[in-house]
């Protein structure tokens, strides 16, 4: 939940640095600087970003103290619904309409690059805080863009190379068919390879998805030292309490590159005993002014169910 904080922490500085290198020219948009939080409201990503990510947006506002450069700030949210041509549709309505500066959260990384695209057609400003995918900064790099948090290239190394290390020399992966589960897939499949392992194979499924056996199965018939699950949120959370069911777990290591507290709580501990799973490190963990905004958040969380 720190992390949450930290992260849009930097959003209206973000949107006040875009202004102020237009300001001798045209000043700040329309004296407002407008943030709008496209995230997943209502799927399979809703309990990770969605209305956790709008709520520490605003939090954010606060402690700018809901002004940069004396303008105000405003925030607007929509659910992108995991859908590009929702998001597109969105983000395009926002700058052209209501004079949105940056647009952030983006948590799917196919929403992501469709909505970066636009910003930069646009002359507008996106930071990515929910997406992954190492295309966001590399073949679809943007000058107009700021990606905050993780990437697949370290979600993928750190959940790979050391278990290969300690004797899981052969993988088997899960996929999310999408551009996230795709670059966490092809990361993870290069890390094991290159920490001196084998790929036995891999299994694509429809993004979302609620029904994993015949690709649990095909995991657990590869007899792979390994099944790492290229994938997250409420996803993760159903393929962790399947594999359980179908005894996985009980001959193979199942593997998390993605994974946060949200989902620890929504896997319960019935079905977590024997799971690896990495994580990034959250920035300022344990200092104390991020213990006290993780505090705020948990309490101003609680307070909206």
């Amino acid at each position: 939940m720190n992390k949450k904080i930290t992260t849009v922490l930097v959003l209206a500085a973000s949107a006040g640095l875009a202004q102020a290198q237009t300001q001798t020219q045209t000043g700040i948009s329309d004296d407002v600087v407008r943030i709008g939080v496209l995230t997943d409201m209502s799927g399979a990503y809703s309990g990770n970003v969605g209305p956790g990510s709008v709520l520490a947006t605003k939090l954010a506002i606060e402690d700018f103290g809901g002004k940069v450069l004396g303008k105000p700030i405003e925030m607007l949210s929509a659910d992108h619904l995991n859908k590009t041509d929702v998001a597109a549709g969105r983000a395009r309505e926002w700058m052209d309409r209501e004079k949105v500066d940056v647009v952030t959260e983006l948590g799917n990384s196919a929403v992501a690059l469709a909505v970066m695209n636009i910003a930069r057609e646009k002359g507008r400003m996106t930071m990515v805080t929910g997406a992954g995918a190492t295309r966001i900064t590399g073949e679809d790099c943007s000058p107009n863009n700021v990606q905050w948090v993780y990437d697949t290239y370290a979600l993928a190394k750190v959940g790979t190379l050391p278990l290969v290390e300690a004797g899981a020399k052969k993988w088997y992966f899960v996929t999310a068919d999408y551009a996230f589960g795709h670059s966490l897939e092809s990361d993870g499949m290069r890390f094991v390879k290159e920490g001196g392992g084998t790929v036995a194979g891999s299994v694509r499924y429809p993004f979302p998805g609620t029904d994993f056996a015949s690709f649990l199965l095909s995991a657990q018939a590869s007899k792979a030292d390994a099944v790492g699950f290229a994938s997250a949120g409420a996803d993760l959370q159903n393929e962790i309490k399947q594999a359980r069911e179908f005894g996985l777990a009980d001959r193979q290591k199942l593997v998390a590159m993605l994974m946060s507290i949200t989902d620890v709580h929504g896997v319960g501990l019935e079905a977590a005993p024997g799971h690896d799973l990495r994580r990034d490190l959250l920035l300022g963990h344990g200092r104390r002014d991020a213990r006290l905004r993780a505090a705020l958040f948990q309490s101003r969380q609680q307070d909206a169910h």
